[in-house]
């Protein structure tokens, strides 16, 4: 048994309950260990969950365009839509939860510049959250609203 099979276990439960409804005692028992070897790799929750959400932030941003801002935050809302295991996330009941951790400086860090990287990441939990109607309409937004503020400033430009 280790860490990834444990968040393996884990992910089947999120999909199927939601994240704040499944509780310790479960993922030791779907990871088939007990709750004292899930003790020793997660001290809890909270931990789980960050482990969680760091794996699949690095999982998904492997598979993103570096060179195309655009492209690449639309491709991460729909990698995500497309895995029942994260889309949990982004539920009523798992959005707060989702959106806290997606902050955090363990996930944000390991994904670039941290900067530009936690503006992404909070545009790409806004849009999975707080969907648009297509992903026509999301791409506008993305185009007019993000692409201005990622992109270096063009010099003597606006004045």
């Amino acid at each position: 048994m280790n860490a990834e099979e444990i968040l393996d276990a884990a992910a089947g439960l999120f999909a199927e309950h939601g994240v704040n409804a499944v509780g310790m005692g479960e993922v030791a028992k779907a990871a088939g260990c007990s709750r004292a070897t899930l003790y020793r790799y997660f001290a809890d929750r909270h931990e789980l969950h960050l482990a969680f959400v760091r794996r699949e932030a690095r999982r998904i941003g492997a598979l993103l365009p570096t060179d195309d801002v655009v492209e690449a935050v639309l491709a991460a809302v729909r990698e995500v839509r497309a895995r029942p295991e994260l889309i949990a996330w982004f539920g009523a009941a798992d959005a707060g939860t989702a959106a806290e951790l997606a902050q955090s400086d363990a996930v944000v860090g390991g994904l670039g510049d941290e900067e530009t990287a936690r503006w992404l990441v909070r545009v790409v939990v806004s849009l999975l959250i707080v969907p648009g109607r297509d992903e026509a309409e999301e791409r506008a937004m993305v185009e007019r609203f993000v692409l201005p503020g990622v992109l270096p400033p063009v010099p003597g430009a606006g004045r």
